[in-house]
């Protein structure tokens, strides 16, 4: 499945969409050598940001009937606490818990392909239809990659 927008850092990781509907989101990625730390398992800012995609994904998919059309969602805060190092293929499962019509509070963990949690997060997302820039320019959301 196609992300809704095009992000080159979750394309450069590698991430994939499995899901994204009814408040949820499932993302999957194959940890590679520059997914790691000095004791070859997942980097801790690679498992961060693969939870924090989970659940801003999980934030536009409680947005509405159609989770594409949503607006963006930028992170407020985020709380992330480690279980175990994440190896090999990891899977993201993020949940919407509530919403109001501007702020999305969510929650995400990472496993292994064989259930064992690695990583659990909490975090706050604020809808926004588009982002000051340069210069403070308004700068509208982009929707998928450009062909």
């Amino acid at each position: 499945m196609a992300f809704p927008a095009y992000i080159p850092f979750v394309e450069h990781l590698g991430f994939e969409l499995h899901r994204m509907a009814d408040g949820e989101a499932e993302l999957q990625m194959d940890l590679q050598h520059a997914h790691m730390n000095s004791f070859s398992v997942a980097h801790g800012g690679v498992t961060m940001t693969l939870l924090d995609v989970a659940m801003a994904h999980a934030a536009r998919a409680g947005h509405g009937p159609d989770p594409f059309a949503a607006p963006g969602v930028v992170t407020i805060e985020m709380k992330t606490s480690f279980m175990r190092p994440g190896e090999g293929r990891l899977r993201a499962i993020g949940r919407l818990l509530h919403r109001t019509s501007t702020m999305a509070f969510c929650e995400a963990s990472v496993l292994t392909m064989a259930g064992e949690l690695c990583a659990h997060a909490t975090g706050t997302f604020k809808y926004m239809r588009a982002l000051p820039g340069r210069e403070r320019a308004i700068r509208p959301f982009s929707g998928p990659k450009p062909e």
